[in-house]
């Protein structure tokens, strides 16, 4: 393994200011970083995290909280992330540090960490509206980036995707279709991207002159659209399409669809939502799901990166990027069914 000596005499420049580039001192050029940069690569430097935070002030150490179930797991999309961005910050030599939240206090394992004295910062996810998590933060100048937002004109490091137009999309799409009767079913109330979720819902049933009356909330689990599903179309006017908050929810509206003998698309079409998750492929439906789709995996680059550039001090007003899902029309959605 390469030593700072070794660097330095291979470049002809001082130990000091190899230090420097590789720890990212902004009074070392651009071009001298990457020189120095690529030679520890080929030589095959690592850095000795001990005198790295004596140099630097880091630990290259990052955190993440996840929220933990009653029933003691984790949601699938969460073991998504996390893989994804533990590669990722990798790339940066960057750690990840996993804690678990059990508790009724949003902060207080943020709390816990920051005691101890060895993160850099922080990735949220699972935002709630006006997050308390946000708050506490920023009250004591530790930097993080948020996967999704908790507010509409965030003043922090953000990379997400637009929850607005995800419903008004589909929306769009069902009543270009003659849809006059669409459900939402959506996800926890308490969710910031699920309010974001029904605004656009509401937002665009109105401006299409539609109701916007049918939407249920609750937990993103198959036995949540399910029974939802079957009661809404058990009503007076049940609805002809559905937006669903995930394709777990999917396939439990396209269960409740065929347990009342009704065809998918010829008499209820439905749209849901895709993370892409390996388990769950929208593709294999049968039919094939129509979504609105945005991996979550493509989300763990931008943040890492977003979070090692807050970290060198790039200012949290250029670090925000609001994508929009691609709209994707499969088999799961047709023409509205004529009236009798």
């Amino acid at each position: 393994m390469a030593t700072l000596k070794e660097i330095s005499a291979e470049l002809g420049l001082s130990v000091t200011t190899v230090s420097r580039a590789l720890n990212g001192f902004p009074e070392v050029g651009q071009a001298t970083r990457e020189r120095v940069q690529e030679t520890a690569d080929r030589l095959g430097y690592r850095p000795n995290r001990i005198a790295q935070r004596l140099v630097t002030g880091r630990s290259g150490m990052v955190g993440m909280i996840v929220k933990i179930k009653p029933d003691m797991s984790a949601d699938q999309t969460f073991f998504e992330i996390l893989t994804g961005l533990t590669a990722a910050l990798a790339a940066h030599d960057v750690d990840l540090v996993l804690a678990v939240d059990q508790g009724g206090d949003p902060v207080q394992p943020y709390r816990k960490l920051l005691e101890r004295g060895i993160l850099d910062g922080f990735i949220l996810n699972a935002p709630v509206s006006d997050d308390p998590r946000v708050a506490y933060l920023r009250a004591r100048n530790i930097p993080f980036v948020m996967h999704g937002q908790d507010r509409a004109d965030p003043d922090y490091p953000v990379y997400g995707i637009d929850n607005h137009a995800v419903s008004s999309d589909a929306v769009r799409l069902l009543a270009q279709l003659g849809h006059k009767r669409i459900a939402l079913i959506n996800g926890d109330k308490g969710g910031a991207h699920a309010a974001d979720r029904v605004q656009g819902f509401i937002a665009a049933a109105t401006a299409h002159g539609l109701s916007a009356d049918m939407v249920r909330s609750g937990a993103t689990l198959e036995r949540h659209g399910y029974t939802h599903a079957l009661d809404l179309l058990a009503g007076e006017a049940p609805p002809t399409a559905f937006v669903c908050a995930t394709t777990l929810v999917a396939a439990g509206v396209l269960k409740a669809a065929k347990d009342r003998g009704l065809r998918v698309p010829d008499d209820v079409s439905v749209v849901a939502h895709d993370d892409a998750l390996p388990l769950m492929r929208a593709i294999n439906f049968d039919p094939a799901l129509t979504v609105t789709r945005a991996p979550l995996r493509d989300a763990c680059a931008p943040l890492a990166d977003m979070l090692v550039e807050h970290l060198g001090g790039t200012p949290a007003r250029d670090l925000q990027n609001i994508i929009n899902a691609e709209l994707i029309v499969r088999g799961s959605t047709g023409p509205a069914p004529k009236e009798d």
